[in-house]
């Protein structure tokens, strides 16, 4: 095997025909970091990550840095508002020249979808996918597939509804696909301007009804203000009474049913306030599992 496709082997840049038994290695040594004692570990000593984020993020960015650094790396920490990009200098070059200057894996998160994809082809340190525009996010769907199985105990039969802004949701894409490999029954619940039509034949549509009341899980996703080029719902008062998890939704679930979201909030619009801490909710133990289910996807990358 050549060294080109061996590092391309150790990139993650997308759940999308990952093999069941690849994704359970993984989920397993994110067991084994999360009950690990130490905080800070060796194995990556002398390797150097970058974090180029080429669009805005809070949980994702810190998540990485923390697992880095409970791994021992060196943490170089790129951020485009502050970079030659902001000269016109373009994403390719930007990061083949962190590759010249010696890092050993990046962590990328772009906003055009796409451009990741022809970078891991040019560049032969491993690149690790951490949001791109509307196509993928494997770190989010693995740890929410790690909180499900942790939960439950499995994943196979779990039925999953993920609801709200399809269409611009990289995280409903990679549990789409994640969930699907690992034997999981996902539906989809969005208003028909916020549906994926490339996803049709790949998941159901189902009512809001069905989808809260039929689920093992209730997957909330952000209504995504930023992507939309122009209004796909009246208004955030009107989402929310369509499609929103309120309080008397909530209580329409199975008894054994939990909500997840993958952050952050819009608290009132995609899911009432007081849901979003409530007995049900695992959407700060989701934020908690970031930390080792990255430690795991950093040394795949680097060991």
């Amino acid at each position: 095997m050549s060294q080109v496709s061996v590092m391309t082997s150790k990139s993650l840049l997308g759940l999308k025909g990952m093999s069941r038994e690849e994704i359970t290695s993984i989920l397993d040594r994110a067991a084994y970091w999360e009950k690990h004692p130490s905080k800070v570990h060796q194995e990556l000593q002398g390797k150097f990550v970058a974090n180029m984020f080429f669009e805005n993020s809070t949980r994702t960015r810190f998540s990485f840095e923390v697992a880095e650094k409970r791994l021992g790396a060196q943490v170089l920490n790129f951020s485009a508002a502050v970079s030659s990009v902001q000269k016109g200098e373009s994403i390719y070059d930007t990061v083949r020249t962190l590759e010249s200057m010696g890092i050993d894996a990046g962590i990328i998160r772009l906003k055009p979808s796409g451009v990741l994809e022809h970078l891991a082809s040019h560049i032969q340190i491993p690149l690790i996918n951490a949001g791109d525009g509307n196509n993928e996010h494997p770190t989010q769907a693995l740890l929410d597939l790690y909180t499900m199985r942790k939960h439950f105990g499995y994943l196979k039969g779990l039925k999953v509804s993920i609801v709200g802004d399809i269409k611009h949701s990289r995280v409903a894409r990679s549990n789409l696909w994640a969930l699907k490999e690992m034997g999981a029954e996902i539906r989809f619940c969005a208003p028909e301007p916020m549906r994926a039509a490339e996803l049709a034949d790949h998941v159901q549509y189902v009512s809001m009804e069905e989808a809260v009341t039929e689920a093992d899980v209730v997957m909330m996703l952000r209504v995504q203000l930023e992507r939309h080029e122009e209004s796909m719902f009246g208004s955030a008062e009107e989402y929310r009474l369509h499609y929103g998890l309120t309080a008397e939704r909530a209580a329409t679930m199975q008894p054994h049913a939990i909500i997840m979201h993958p952050a952050p909030i819009n608290r009132n619009v995609e899911i009432d306030d007081e849901m979003v801490e409530c007995e049900r909710s695992k959407i700060f133990t989701q934020i908690s599992h970031g930390v080792p289910i990255r430690m795991a996807v950093i040394e795949r990358a680097l060991s």
